[in-house]
């Protein structure tokens, strides 16, 4: 009788999910599964992994060695393949944050305001005014105080070109490219993660450890 082949289990964890309060979490919501038997697929997506309390705060963390040892203690006899992060990070909400659209108006002002600004100021300091009057009597051969026909254009390129460099007017995208806005706001989404899933282990280690020197000294 020949040997019976190992079963492996593919498995990539997502990076951060959402759950309510006292929410028991499965390795079907944490991660995206593959293996070779259907039922086993099933079997394990319906496999509970965490059960939220109320002393564990709103943010908690996955190892996938915790994963891991998980699966074992359910299948015998499997191989895990782990893809992507080592960790997945849990966000606990009892309903989804709304919109505050009073803030959004705000910060809209000002940062057209402070945009507005700040472009005033850079054209203040590199004399921008002198160069275009300048520019006109070098083209012209006539110096004009205030050539309309040359400042207007300009003015409008700078609206278009920074429509060009977001890519994006209103909710209309001229191609699938990430803006240098879209990327900056998912830089900023990865190293948040980052910090908050190095953070709560950094937690978790001091709790052990408080803990076990407690055990110890009994």
């Amino acid at each position: 009788m020949g040997e019976r082949s190992q079963s492996v289990i593919y498995l990539r964890l997502k990076k951060r999910i959402y759950i309510k309060p006292l929410h028991t979490v499965t390795l079907g919501q944490v991660a995206r599964l593959l293996t070779d038997e259907g039922g086993l697929q099933r079997r394990l997506a319906e496999l509970p992994l965490y059960e939220h309390r109320k002393d564990d705060g709103n943010r908690v963390v996955i190892d996938l060695l915790q994963i891991v040892e998980r699966i074992r203690r359910e299948v015998k006899d499997v191989a895990v393949e782990a893809y992507g992060d080592p960790q997945v990070l849990i966000m606990v909400a009892d309903k989804p944050v709304k919109p505050r659209y009073f803030m959004l108006a705000l910060a809209w002002l000002l940062l057209f305001f402070g945009a507005g600004l700040a472009i005033m100021n850079f054209h203040t300091d590199v004399s921008m005014k002198e160069v275009h009057i300048r520019i006109v009597e070098l083209i012209t051969g006539e110096k004009v105080e205030h050539p309309l026909w040359f400042q207007i254009p300009y003015s409008l390129g700078i609206g278009l070109g920074m429509i060009l460099f977001f890519n994006h007017i209103f909710r209309k995208r001229f191609n699938e490219e990430p803006n240098p806005l879209e990327v900056e706001l998912y830089m900023y989404q990865e190293n948040m993660n980052a910090y908050v899933i190095a953070d709560e282990i950094r937690k978790q280690a001091d709790y052990d450890q408080i803990r076990e020197g407690g055990e110890r000294h009994d």
